[in-house]
């Protein structure tokens, strides 16, 4: 699955990475895919649980590495 856009928030501690995905979500048109790529373990808990009260799907999470956190998004309404 090839992202639309990627958002690189490594290095940014809580709650940046989850602001600025919900800023590039708004960038997207609905169906495309966000890829965030985050280090901040707090991430992990934020951007899912951001999710599941979002138009947006989470269609993916992966960990990179001990302290690299990927997230595929979905880009609802």
């Amino acid at each position: 699955m090839t992202p639309d856009s990627t958002l690189d928030a490594s290095g940014l501690q809580c709650p940046m990475p989850l602001l600025k995905t919900k800023l590039a979500l708004r960038d997207l048109s609905p169906g495309q895919i966000l890829e965030v790529m985050a280090t901040d373990a707090g991430s992990l808990v934020d951007i899912p649980r951001y999710l599941e009260k979002s138009p947006h799907t989470l269609l993916g999470q992966s960990e990179a590495g001990a302290d690299r956190y990927i997230f595929l998004i979905s880009c609802g309404v």
